[in-house]
């Protein structure tokens, strides 16, 4: 397969990657204001553990484009799962990566699904599914 064809799938595993450094270094602190209140005893853990996979993710998508259907599903899966600290943060009102607004915040919410579709449709797991 050309390599165009691969862009958008290289594109989100190189973003994956980078926001999983990201959660175990630099921003370790604004991931940490994403996670819901009842995980808060555990925030570190949470962004430590959801930065690892994201790195996994991320490398996937780049790297093993056999398995590309298993993974486009793996990062649609964890789009949704990490959601939730999305809608936590917007509930709670908490600032963190620029976001310091509820008008913000509840704009942030209309990506997820966008992210998820992405992961689905650059993988080529969406039309696997509608084939069979």
């Amino acid at each position: 397969m050309k390599l165009i064809a691969r862009l958008p799938q290289m594109v989100l595993g190189f973003a994956l990657a980078y926001a999983g450094v990201g959660h175990l270094t630099t921003s370790r602190v604004e991931f940490q204001a994403q996670v819901p209140s009842v995980f808060a005893e555990y925030a570190d853990f949470v962004v430590l553990a959801s930065g690892v996979v994201e790195i996994a993710l991320g490398v996937g998508l780049i790297a093993l484009w056999k398995y590309r259907v298993q993974i486009g599903w793996l990062v649609g899966f964890f789009f949704v799962a990490v959601f939730w600290g999305n809608i936590s943060q917007y509930v709670n009102g908490v600032d963190a990566f620029g976001l310091d607004t509820d008008t913000k915040r509840l704009v942030r919410l209309f990506f997820q699904p966008l992210l998820v579709m992405w992961a689905l449709g650059s993988t080529g797991a969406w039309s696997a599914w509608r084939r069979k």
